[in-house]
């Protein structure tokens, strides 16, 4: 089969490898005198260009009509990044960049995604995406009420689908320890795991009579709670960075650019793909050119790691630049951003985060 290797001698593999991080590299055509330079291929360059020459015929390379040199096709990128790719090491530099939004401790996926999105388009200069999937109705498992100080409170709402929710509410009179803990006690036995249709008069009227001193805690804290419920749960779309798609050529046609930023503002085949992606996957997944079912997006390529939090996927994190993609070093961001994200939000409800792979797994 086209694609898998199983063709490929050691020295075939070594010459793919060199040509696809060249091009990568230098966004150029690579001939055999460019790999000549290459300690690592102790050639002659008439060897290489016979090994070029094969590899093309076997689908590996292609050669630009204009070009004496190769560049690697969607089969060589393919095979790169399943058996030829290096991992990643991550500098200081970078951790550290990383390690901020960890301890940043913040607890709602909006804002982690945010800032992940940010934090991945100055890492790896291509544009980042941030995916919430559409949510089923929403529901919230558990509250918990947070002493702000004698006027405020935070109210933190662990969602059903695992994510964290938190609100400040300003009260109308002096805040004591005794009433957060038993309007808590309520809301976790009478609103926890209703939808927002089901919390009705009543059962408000009735929880102002369990609230004791607190009573007029119960009217701001429900509304609070009805607009978290009701909120847009048709799935969202951030992006970060998109100006650095500018900085390659393969971006240059501007009828092209304006149809990929279409797909993008429109949100709707992004979510489709991370939603239909397998969701027991828990590494980062690649999409190469056109291996994406999107027309508009079969000149690029698209690595993504969904982010789960209690064994449910809440969203996902994801890169989008050239087919010519410095794939190692995109992998190994989304997969550290990702199962930190994940790590945080497991933490910050109170679950455990689920399972992460080795790291050194391939994709």
């Amino acid at each position: 089969m086209r694609g898998d290797g199983s063709e490929l001698n050691e020295r075939k593999k070594l010459i793919l490898k060199a040509i696809i991080e060249a091009h990568v590299k230098e966004g150029e055509p690579v001939g055999s005198k460019y790999l000549t330079q290459n300690k690592q291929i102790a050639l002659s360059s008439a060897t290489i260009r016979n090994e070029m020459s094969e590899l093309e015929e076997m689908g590996y390379l292609e050669q630009p009509h204009t070009s004496a040199g190769r560049v690697p096709s969607e089969y060589g990128y393919r095979f790169y990044v399943n058996s030829l790719m290096q991992k990643y090491r991550m500098s200081q530099n970078e951790l550290a960049r990383m390690n901020t939004l960890v301890k940043s401790r913040l607890a709602e996926v909006d804002k982690l995604l945010e800032s992940a999105t940010q934090l991945a388009a100055a890492l790896t200069n291509y544009t980042s995406i941030a995916i919430k999937p559409r949510q089923s109705a929403t529901v919230i498992s558990k509250f918990k009420l947070v002493f702000i100080t004698d006027e405020i409170l935070m109210l933190v709402m662990l969602m059903a689908d695992g994510s964290v929710k938190t609100g400040q509410i300003h009260a109308d009179l002096k805040i004591s320890a005794g009433m957060l803990e038993r309007l808590e006690m309520i809301l976790n036995t009478e609103i926890a795991g209703k939808h927002a249709d089901e919390i009705s008069m009543p059962l408000v009227m009735g929880i102002e009579k369990s609230a004791g001193e607190g009573v007029s805690l119960v009217g701001p804290v429900i509304k609070y709670i009805c607009e978290t419920l009701g909120e847009d749960s048709g799935g969202e779309v951030k992006f970060s960075g998109v100006n650095h798609l500018l900085e390659y050529p393969e971006y240059a046609d501007a009828h092209k650019f304006k149809e990929l930023l279409g797909v993008l503002e429109e949100k709707r085949d992004l979510l489709k793909l991370v939603t239909e992606a397998d969701e027991n996957d828990n590494r980062p997944q690649v999409i190469i050119g056109s291996e994406n079912s999107v027309e508009e997006m079969q000149d690029s390529a698209l690595v993504f790691q969904k982010i789960k939090s209690g064994g449910r996927v809440i969203g996902a994190i994801g890169i989008l630049g050239p087919r010519r993609m410095d794939y190692s070093r995109v992998i190994s961001t989304v997969e550290y951003i990702a199962d930190n994200i994940s790590e945080l939000l497991g933490a910050s409800s109170g679950l455990p985060p689920g399972e992460k792979d080795n790291p050194d797994n391939k994709t």
